[in-house]
């Protein structure tokens, strides 16, 4: 390899791919249209293939435009951030695909992601709308509470999906009434409330050039997770690497989808699934057999795993040797139905556990029942260590160390046991495992009345006292969190409780904690015209009363031989006259510069004018002759070429300059600026 060469010159890779077309052109449309498009060509095929639900991708197309009406009626401006908090269910596909429809910025968020950094999140963007997943509500309850979020749209993962087909609506009726009552408050939107309300507005899709349409969130590995920006051009562009690359999908081909649209590669994929007509087999999770199914029950119930280890070595050999915890030595109210249910999921030996997740399934239908209430424990039929079709496990050499004698056991329960499970029938499995999850999460929230544990009203002590209140909850039987959080308010008076969470009237059990909000008062600040002075006066200013400011660049065109000031604000987040209280938000925007190419073929740039411009920016600058061939032209020879026309550029001018960009000037050697050859375009040299 040349020393001079960049890997990206001779790019190695390409030697994988076979059929690969380098330079494709990336359609000017939205994500949407790309998807709408392809849809048009295969109407009937199916799009979305769900718990056995499937969606053609004409009735797809169907559900994000009238989700994209009732986006609307909800008032999502354009270009607002929306957090799109769901696993990889439906509605998290049509979600991305509505907000791109009317030009909203759709935020999928990783659901590992801490509710601090959640929170932070939220405040930060001035998030008002927010879609989320049931069942990660109460853990982000307090992250919302605490920023400008108006309206939660409350998705269970089963909404899009006929009752008939999931043939568990009692159970999931009780579901939802249960968590409406203990843990959701009213002013949570349901998917059906949602979805059903429409705007009278006639929607059509909105594109513009280079505009945001989706955040993808880093990983945090090296930092504090950032937002990266992708454009329609974006997504577009990596779908069709996709069609264009070695994957050799064709329409109506099926692919298993386990990948979250938070990750950018999930992001990609389900792009490029819509845009190629697949059929998109969607898991909602990893978790696929029958074992792993107990294992997680477990799980959902007493929130912990079963078998914990420092390997997972350490783990196969315990998940073989050792008994499955008793559950109910957890938590004694669970019903011995239940626990029977994981013991017989969770079993050792396969020959005791269910044949298929049906059977699995028929019995968790009948765990709650009253002639089941007093269930003995379970007696599993065959000995627990007969791991190979009723022969007892030995090891041919007596002689073995503990050490290798584990090694080998660990390798039989990798390969024997724990695939043991894959050649069941997939298509069961997926069309009845959400309701398996349901039922599990019905139990949990059912608990509390199989046991018949009294609950108590929490109290409302806003407007009272710190210490009146505290009083008041203690004696109701609630302990009160140490961390109070501050809150301005212009009804409340400075150090009274404006609210709890969980808020007052709420049923809970003795000795749960509750969150105090302590009033600050209604001291604020009268917001002024802020445009045009430096950041770094105005922030202090405003840091001084308490108001968390947040810087951020904003996208700012110029032409190259412009000044500008960077330290200069350009626009603010609230406008002039507002009042500002203590621990409220204000943003910033300063000038993010982006310089653009000037047309260097309009006659008055020279040689050595390009090659300065190519210094300043770090360009890879190539001059080559109206035959193609290099030319080698510096500094030191520029003069030389002085009178010599310059007749093309591959960058186009107007577009932005980026560091390290490959930069590629034509000119006509054979004769001077006086007579030169045609000015071609660029697309007509080959050279864009």
């Amino acid at each position: 390899m040349n020393k001079n060469m960049y890997p990206s010159d001779i790019k190695p890779w390409k030697k994988y791919y076979e059929n690969f077309e380098e330079n494709f052109v990336v359609p000017q449309e939205s994500a949407f249209m790309l998807l709408e498009k392809s849809a048009n060509k295969m109407p009937n095929n199916i799009a979305i293939n769900y718990m056995n639900f499937k969606l053609t991708f004409k009735k797809y197309i169907d559900k994000i435009i009238n989700e994209a009406s009732s986006l609307k009626k909800l008032g999502v401006k354009k270009g607002e951030i929306v957090p799109v908090f769901l696993p990889n269910i439906p509605e998290a596909r049509t979600t991305i695909y509505a907000l791109n429809i009317i030009g909203a910025i759709a935020y999928p968020i990783n659901p590992l992601l801490p509710p601090k950094e959640f929170e932070k999140l939220l405040i930060e963007n001035n998030v008002k709308n927010l879609f989320m997943f049931n069942m990660f509500y109460q853990k982000y309850m307090l992250a919302i509470q605490n920023s400008s979020v108006e309206n939660v749209i409350m998705t269970y993962g089963t909404d899009m999906i006929p009752k008939y087909i999931l043939k568990l609506k009692n159970i999931l009726d009780c579901l939802k009434k249960e968590n409406r009552n203990t843990l959701i408050p009213d002013s949570v939107i349901s998917w059906d409330e949602f979805i059903i309300s429409k705007s009278n507005e006639n929607i059509k899709p909105i594109f513009e050039k280079n505009q945001t349409s989706v955040i993808i969130g880093t990983s945090g590995t090296t930092g504090t997770p950032k937002g990266v920006c992708l454009t329609n051009e974006n997504l577009n562009s990596m779908a069709l690497e996709h069609l264009n690359g070695s994957l050799n999908f064709k329409p109506g081909d099926k692919m298993l989808d386990i990948l979250i649209p938070s990750i950018g590669y999930g992001l990609s994929v389900m792009h490029y699934e819509g845009v190629c007509g697949l059929e998109t087999i969607l898991i909602p999770t990893l978790q696929s057999d029958i074992y792993s199914l107990g294992i997680l029950m477990y799980e959902l119930l007493t929130g912990k795993l079963p078998f914990r280890g420092e390997t997972a070595v350490e783990i196969a050999l315990k998940q073989l040797k050792e008994p499955m915890p008793s559950i109910r030595k957890e938590i004694p109210d669970i019903p011995q139905s239940i626990e029977n249910i994981i013991l017989r999921a969770t079993a050792k030996n396969p020959k005791n556990r269910y044949a298929d997740a049906r059977e699995m399934h028929d019995d968790l239908l009948t765990c709650l029942d009253e002639s089941r209430k007093n269930e003995i424990k379970i007696s599993l039929k065959y000995p627990e260590i007969d791991l190979d079709d009723g022969k007892m496990l030995k090891l041919k050499n007596e002689n073995l160390t503990k050490k290798e004698s584990d090694e080998i056991i660990a390798k039989r329960i990798t390969q024997k046991d724990i695939n043991k499970n894959q050649n069941k029938s997939i298509v069961i499995l997926l069309s009845i495992f959400t309701g398996i999850v349901v039922l599990i999460t019905s139990i949990v929230v059912l608990l509390p009345k199989l046991t018949k544990k009294a609950q108590v009203t929490v109290p409302d002590v806003s407007n009272m006292t710190v210490v009146k209140a505290i009083e008041t909850l203690q004696e109701e039987g609630f302990t009160v969190s140490q961390k109070q959080i501050e809150k301005s308010s212009t009804v409340i008076d400075e150090g009274k409780i404006i609210s709890t969470s969980p808020s007052g009237g709420t049923k809970h059990k003795k000795g749960y904690e509750i969150t105090l909000y302590v009033s600050t008062g209604s001291k604020s600040v009268e917001v002024e015209d802020y445009t045009g002075k430096n950041y770094l006066e105005v922030k202090g200013k405003l840091e001084a009363y308490g108001i968390n400011v947040i810087i951020e660049k904003k996208e700012m065109e110029v032409d190259t031989d412009e000044d500008y000031e960077t330290n200069i604000i350009m626009d603010q987040s609230i406008k002039k006259g507002e009042h500002l209280s203590k621990g409220d938000n204000i943003t910033l925007y300063i000038p993010d510069i982006k310089n653009l190419y000037p047309d260097f073929t309009d006659g008055t740039y020279s040689v050595s004018d390009i090659i300065d411009f190519a210094n300043e920016y770090k360009l890879k600058l190539k001059f080559i002759d109206k035959d193609s061939k290099t030319i080698s032209i510096t500094s030191e020879n520029a003069n030389e070429y002085a009178d010599y026309k310059i007749l093309n550029q591959n960058r186009t001018a107007g577009t932005k300059v980026t560091e390290n960009a490959s930069f590629t000037i034509k000119i006509d050697v054979s004769s001077s600026s006086e007579g030169g050859s045609d000015n071609k375009t660029c697309k007509e040299e080959g050279l864009c």
